[in-house]
């Protein structure tokens, strides 16, 4: 039967370009979409707030390689999920927005929820469309879509006024079908570059390759992994490009990654940009003479910062990388002529010995190392890295930086992070989109496990494990609900020390002193719990949240379980039974509330001076 009403036609548009599922928040006049869309077997993730429903579907589609689509309403639903947009476009994920809007006719006149939409996404978007009748809107749509998965994958809107949704054709005959919209077309490089920069590799006495999560996306594991082999050049992955090649791969210069930077003279930039992520590529950081080769997607990307564009490649790297693996031919890097690699080496060596020191900690409360160390522990005697069977999500500064390290990782895209914007409050979104995308929904399979090219690790459902500073989960904790609504059985650690970065006192009575002077109910003279007597009668700092908060009640409120740890014996314990329950757990880990010196964000803190106070993402 052909569709008779926009909202019919909407959804019937999405279903023909192989929507398997839409994330968002209904209400009028979307929700006649939605409903449409479940009719014809869409799978609709109603979230609690559209801010994690955006950022949700933006990294759908980082992990499916499709674009991934949320569904809200006008004005207020807009701007709240314009962070999605921000996400996709930062993070180069492919994801188209639609929205609800007021009547085309009551335009300019303060009509329910009027926003210009168009006016406001239009540069922040690569495509923003209002279909000016029905029969425009599958044509809108697939228009929208296409621009957000070709190129440089981005965020693209849909504006859809209620006149448009509640609309009826007045032709018997249908509307025309929307069609599905082929992979994107793949480029190669050009053969003079290639050879310039081959040329420019074999004469490199301390080469690295740097893999981004550009890499990851672009499904580029194989190629990669038999340049790396073929050349024996050690390698760097970002945060979000770590699985590219196992973590466990002796090549893997992630421990060493100080190193590695300094001394480097050639480096090869795999979807890995010159950005705070990569210190721009400039010393103090970087080797001052080192060049960079590129080979990413975006053609603005190439040149910028410390790059050379006479040695950038634009192409898909999944076809660049064989090219300059022709280009280089028998070449191997012979590491007998630099001390780099021994170089490497030793900081691997001193380095792990430094953070096993950290995770053998056994004071009380516990140390983040010591805690996400008994998680670790744990998880690997559940499911070993080499099966691919567990997702992480991490966020928060503290427990995001130290994770990184504790948490291998063997395949791509199994690593979900703050990403290049260090947003905070992207974890319970993209818990639940990495839920949907590998296991499905009910008796729905995941897209990304059911598409062979998608598929990472061993067949079977993946357990998704969000690794969250307590300040960071607070940004989304009510998704909660959306996990056990759905059925996931997330397990969610909440790294809690009290505080954004750190926290104020290690007991509750010292914490309660703090607030009385706070709320001006005590003339205590105690001041703040590490600072002298200039500090006095200050209360509670900023970086302060409550103490001893029950996070884990917001998982026992919605049928779920929650725990709370206070030891490393205590946390194994409670892994285990996270991992065995079958439905969302919110485990609590208390741990101690930090050091309170100077703030700083991870790679950040030693290309400043260090009289500098230096303030990064929050958890």
């Amino acid at each position: 039967m052909a569709p008779s009403t926009g909202a019919q036609v909407i959804a019937h548009s999405l279903r023909d370009l192989g929507v398997a599922v839409i994330f968002g928040i209904v209400g009028i006049p979307v929700v006649e979409i939605a409903e449409e869309a479940i009719n014809l077997g869409i799978k609709f993730i109603g979230f609690r707030n559209e801010q994690a429903a955006g950022y949700a579907a933006s990294v759908y589609g980082y992990l499916t390689g499709k674009p991934g689509i949320c569904l809200v309403v006008g004005g207020p639903g807009v701007l709240h999920a314009l962070p999605g947009i921000s996400n996709s476009s930062v993070n180069a994920f492919p994801f188209l927005l639609l929205a609800g809007s007021s009547e085309t006719h009551l335009t300019s006149k303060g009509a329910f929820q009027e926003l210009d939409a168009i006016s406001f996404l239009t540069p922040h978007t690569k495509a923003a469309l209002r279909p000016a009748a029905l029969d425009t809107i599958p044509d809108a749509i697939r228009h929208a879509y296409r621009s957000a998965y070709y190129g440089r994958p981005g965020p693209s809107f849909i504006d859809l006024p209620a006149d448009i949704i509640q609309g009826a054709q007045s032709s018997s005959t249908g509307l025309g079908r929307t069609s599905l919209v082929p992979t994107p077309p793949k480029s190669s490089a050009d053969e003079t570059i290639l050879f310039k920069a081959a040329q420019l590799l074999k004469t490199a006495k301390s080469p690295l390759i740097v893999i981004g999560k550009g890499a990851a996306y672009a499904r580029a594991s194989d190629s990669i992994n038999a340049l790396i082999t073929h050349t024996q050049v050690p390698f760097l992955p970002t945060p979000m490009g770590k699985g590219v090649l196992p973590d466990s791969h002796p090549l893997n210069a992630a421990s060493a990654r100080s190193t590695a930077l300094r001394e480097a003279d050639v480096v090869l930039l795999l979807g890995a940009r010159l950005n705070w992520i990569l210190h721009f590529g400039s010393p103090p950081k970087w080797n001052a003479s080192a060049k960079f080769i590129q080979i990413d997607v975006s053609a603005n990307e190439l040149g910028r910062n410390a790059a050379d564009a006479a040695l950038a490649m634009h192409g898909d790297i999944a076809t660049v990388v064989p090219q300059l693996q022709t280009h280089l031919s028998t070449w191997r890097y012979k590491p007998e002529s630099s001390p780099y690699t021994s170089h490497l080496l030793a900081a691997r060596e001193k380095n792990l010995a430094a953070a096993a020191k950290k995770a053998a900690e056994t004071t009380l409360p516990m140390t983040h190392s010591s805690a996400l160390a008994a998680i670790e522990r744990t998880l690997h005697t559940l499911s070993p890295p080499e099966d691919g069977r567990i997702v992480y999500v991490s966020e928060g500064a503290n427990t995001m930086d130290i994770s990184r390290s504790i948490f291998p990782v063997s395949y791509p895209r199994l690593r979900l992070d703050a990403g290049t914007h260090a947003t905070m409050g992207v974890g319970m979104g993209y818990a639940i989109a990495a839920h949907v995308a590998y296991n499905g929904i009910g008796a729905t399979p995941g897209e990304a496990a059911i598409n062979a090219a998608e598929a990472v690790g061993k067949p079977g459902k993946k357990k998704i494990v969000c690794l969250e500073g307590d300040s960071a989960f607070g940004f989304s904790a009510m998704e909660v609900e959306t996990m056990a609504r759905y059925g996931m059985d997330v397990l969610v650690f909440v790294i809690n020390n009290g505080g954004v970065y750190h926290g104020d006192a290690d007991d509750e009575g010292r914490w309660m002193e703090l607030r009385d002077v706070t709320l001006g109910s005590s003339a205590s003279s105690g001041g703040n719990a590490d600072t002298g007597g200039e500090e006095k009668k200050k209360g509670l700092r900023s970086t302060s949240l409550s103490f001893g908060t029950r996070y884990e009640d917001l998982a026992t409120m919605v049928g779920g379980l929650g725990i709370v740890a206070r030891t490393p014996v205590e946390v194994e314990q409670a892994t285990r039974m996270g991992w065995e329950c079958g439905k969302v757990c919110v485990v609590n880990v208390i741990v101690g509330k930090g050091d309170s010196g100077k703030l700083e964000f991870g790679w950040q803190a030693s290309s400043r001076k260090k009289d500098e106070t230096k303030i990064g993402n929050r958890g």
